[in-house]
């Protein structure tokens, strides 16, 4: 089973993983982003626009994740209009604040994009 995610963009637009109860969304989005990081070769780029950017607050059940998959060589893209709108800006680290140009180079540049 290949589990090379090197050459791929994670898109999270949503705040959470599925369709379930916000608790249960927040978990299987939690669990998908530990099993990123248990792997050799972890995605390109993780990009987060409209609630998806909920997940990259510093108050997120997923923001540790979000750091060590950062640590590990993925970057990390949130959508400065989506955090301005939900009020956010302040709980992101500026490096991982972007704009609309930027997710859109990270997409074109990634040789698979998997939405969640």
């Amino acid at each position: 089973m290949d589990t090379d995610f090197s050459s791929s963009a994670i898109v999270i637009n949503t705040d959470g993983m599925g369709h379930g109860d916000e608790g249960l969304r927040h978990r299987l989005l939690s669990n998908y982003l530990r099993t990123l990081i248990e792997l050799d070769r972890p995605p390109q780029s993780i990009l987060l626009y409209a609630a998806g950017v909920k997940m990259a607050a510093a108050t997120s059940p997923c923001r540790a994740e979000l750091t060590q998959l950062r640590a590990a060589g993925t970057q990390i893209i949130a959508c400065r209009t989506c955090l301005d709108h939900y009020g956010l800006m302040a709980q992101l680290p500026g490096e991982e604040i972007g704009n609309m140009l930027m997710i859109v180079e990270a997409q074109a540049a990634a040789g698979k994009v998997i939405v969640l």
